[in-house]
């Protein structure tokens, strides 16, 4: 049985941080409730992201952004595809990130975002999404930096105007005809941070455990399910875990269903130097902590990885 954390961050974070941590550790997700996240504004997005699916092709497609890596707008059906996987993933999404001012210093990381103009309150909504994923997405850091024993305010510095993404994925329901063997989203893991994902609720999500077998991933209506991505593994030295998952097709009527999910993509800011802590690096251990990087060049070296640069 699946002994995933499951807490509230309505409680004091010094009372959840170490079952956070050995979720992490043994997992690499954690499902977190009361995240802050006003459940108006959640509705409001699920509607307005089903709003722009609902767009014909062609429109959808004035959306994307060549030589644009994926990281603004739209990328369409049939598009991503896992690292090393052969078959493309059964999804379409749309992507908002941080908007920077003129003249930033990391502004050159950070393409200005594109709103569709076809669907009311596109952007009010998803900019006011974005900022709550961000808030819920600190106050889980601050519990890790607690169970790592390092001031909760440890990571601030490292996010404070990261090259986060969120997510609006859309797997439609099953066509006839499929590609043999393609899935929602076939194995991987992210490469990011931390990612709280909203809408995995509607079964299909699985973590591949250590003893390599799939896992469901239980999530009540409404809650976060929080993964460990490469960055932080690459961090912690691999004490918290970037886990292999993916998102399996459903059976029977769920199959002729679609699937709307939201995820958040926690980053580091593009210069932060991602090298891996003192604490969780053993002088004894025979395989040598991998060399510090910055955080966008790792991102540009996992995106071409993916078909996505």
């Amino acid at each position: 049985m699946i002994n995933i954390a499951s807490v509230s961050l309505a409680q004091p974070l010094e009372t959840i941080a170490d079952e956070l941590g050995r979720s992490f550790s043994e997992y690499g997700f954690a499902v977190v409730r009361d995240h802050g996240i006003p459940q108006a504004l959640i509705d409001e997005a699920e509607a307005v992201s089903k709003a722009f699916f609902a767009l014909p092709a062609e429109v959808k497609r004035a959306y994307k952004i060549e030589g644009g890596g994926g990281a603004r707008g739209y990328t369409p059906f049939g598009t991503e595809k896992a690292k090393d996987a052969e078959i493309f993933d059964l999804k379409e999404f749309w992507h908002v990130g941080r908007d920077l001012p003129e003249g930033h210093p990391l502004a050159e990381f950070m393409a200005p975002n594109v709103w569709p103009t076809e669907v009311e309150g596109f952007r009010e909504t998803m900019s006011a999404l974005f900022s709550a994923f961000e808030v819920a997405g600190g106050r889980v850091l601050e519990a890790i930096a607690l169970h790592l024993g390092r001031p909760r305010d440890f990571f601030a510095g490292s996010v404070e105007n990261g090259n986060s993404v969120m997510r609006l994925l859309h797997y439609p329901p099953l066509a006839e005809g499929a590609p043999e063997g393609a899935i929602r989203a076939a194995a991987h893991e992210d490469i990011n941070t931390i990612t709280l994902l909203l809408g995995a609720e509607e079964a299909g999500l699985e973590l591949l455990a250590k003893n390599g077998e799939w896992l469901p991933i239980p999530a009540a209506e409404g809650a976060l399910v929080i993964n460990v991505g490469d960055m932080l593994q690459r961090q912690t030295n691999g004490r918290l875990r970037s886990t292999t998952h993916r998102v399996v097709n459903p059976r029977g009527d769920a199959a002729r269903r679609a699937r709307y999910s939201m995820p958040f993509f926690l980053h580091f800011r593009p210069d932060f130097l991602i090298e891996p802590l003192p604490e969780c690096v053993d002088p004894a251990d025979a395989n040598p902590p991998l060399p510090a990087i910055t955080a966008h060049d790792y991102l540009m070296q996992r995106l071409r990885e993916i078909n996505l640069a």
